[in-house]
């Protein structure tokens, strides 16, 4: 099957974030997740259920997004990399998720599967696939490493030896703040303008992609949620999600697409932290475990 099949994708979307709600929340012993259904304000249709937990005791806040929309023209972040979509227009629907843990000796987690459909009248239909997730540690794990890229390498063993190192290093120089010189934590995979397969292959690998999530981060949330920390910790960890949201502000692909296209701005923002703090020319002791990070973890490396 070579012609996209929206419904089919759909589906799978909306099943899979039921699941990864699920999961969250049998760790989570004071929330649960409310739900908004938003419509879209754009020239095409469409709309979303966002899904959003916050002030647990596991978990500060975590968003986990469906939308669905269409609209009459692809914005800029979307045709930069590919101007023969550019006027076109479009389908776009996807799941995306940040979870920004209480504990920082949980890390932070992104992830995101999604697709895009081009249309112009008298022609086919131009479709492709993206999508990945990172790892945003506040205080290095080898073993929490090792285990995130080894499901990560799992999850594109079918599809070739050449994905796995491929989709890791293009995460590893997505998630780079240039204005820092340096990463925004361990990586993982991150994918765009697939569709050098057929689509059944391409949808294969979005599912391969989105059903690994979960075996990738639980596994250490539940090693780390219940390590006793101290307001040094705290502290660190707002001064590291500070990186983050600079990432998603100025660099991150699906904000500003969400952003240009007249996205949901509350489903699209979801992604920020609830506690951040940014400290002037600030720089760890050398010997200690913030040190570590830097010199240990925030390197690419091939941790599978």
């Amino acid at each position: 099957m070579s012609e996209p099949s929206v419904e089919l994708v759909k589906q799978y979307l909306l099943d899979l974030q039921n699941r990864i709600c699920t999961a969250i929340e049998a760790e989570e012993t004071e929330g649960s997740f409310r739900e908004d259904q938003w419509n879209y304000l754009g020239s095409g249709g469409g709309g979303g259920k966002a899904r959003v937990l916050e002030g647990g005791k596991v978990f500060e806040k975590a968003g986990v997004n469906f939308s669905h929309v269409n609209g009459d023209q692809l914005p800029a972040s979307a045709t930069a990399h590919r101007p023969h979509v550019a006027g076109r227009r479009f389908q776009a629907m996807g799941v995306s998720l940040v979870i920004h843990p209480d504990n920082p000796f949980v890390p932070t987690s992104h992830a995101n599967v999604r697709m895009l459909i081009a249309h112009k009248e008298g022609e086919a239909p131009i479709w492709w696939f993206g999508g990945g997730y990172d790892l945003t540690p506040y205080y290095g794990f080898a073993e929490d490493c090792q285990h995130w890229h080894q499901v990560a390498k799992q999850a594109c063993e079918p599809f070739g030896d050449d994905v796995y190192p491929r989709y890791k290093k293009w995460c590893d120089d997505y998630f780079f703040l240039k204005h820092r010189n340096e990463p925004r934590g361990i990586g993982g995979l991150f994918y765009d303008d697939l569709n050098e397969w057929p689509f059944m292959r391409s949808f294969d690998f979005m599912q391969s992609v989105g059903d690994s999530f979960i075996n990738a981060y639980l596994p250490i949330v539940q090693r780390r949620k219940s390590m006793p920390y101290s307001g040094r910790h705290k502290r660190f960890q707002h001064y590291r999600r500070g990186r983050y949201v600079e990432f998603n502000l100025v660099y991150d692909r699906g904000t500003l697409f969400g952003l240009q296209s007249g996205g949901r701005t509350e489903s699209i923002l979801m992604s920020l932290p609830p506690y951040v703090r940014w400290d002037y020319n600030w720089s760890p002791e050398p010997g200690t475990e913030e040190a570590r990070l830097y010199e240990e973890f925030l390197t690419p490396k091939n941790w599978a």
